[in-house]
């Protein structure tokens, strides 16, 4: 099993930017399919970004393509999502989660068995 925790949300300004970590523990993340998903006030939850394995091959959601990048760094057993030229729809607690690796492909959040408590990201001026 694996524990994931998140960090580096925060408040950005529009056209800002910001990079989340998700910290992994009790398991190398050599293992994991991540993928980051966020939830806004009375919105379902939306996939962002997943970061795939073996390899690394990545997926972005439409609404962050060309503005997000999703990479690990595998020595301190981390994956980052940095996000840019940030919007006020930006605005949500973003999640990283975890399953045991699969397809590279996007799947939705029923797949994935692991979570992190969620960081709070806000875009406004």
């Amino acid at each position: 099993q694996v524990q994931l925790v998140e960090s580096g949300g925060g408040l950005v300004q529009p056209g800002g930017s910001l990079t989340l970590s998700c910290l992994a523990s009790g398991d190398t993340l050599d293992y994991y399919t991540i993928t980051w998903f966020r939830q806004a006030p009375g919105r379902e939850r939306e996939g962002v970004s997943s970061s795939f394995v073996p390899g690394d091959k990545t997926f972005y959601s439409d609404p962050v393509k060309g503005r997000a990048t999703i990479s690990r760094d595998y020595a301190n057993n981390t994956v980052y999502l940095q996000l840019n030229s940030l919007k006020p729809e930006d605005t949500a607690v973003y999640y990283c989660a975890g399953a045991i690796s699969g397809p590279s492909s996007w799947r939705g959040e029923d797949a994935y068995d692991y979570w992190g408590q969620g960081t709070q990201v806000t875009v406004s001026s």
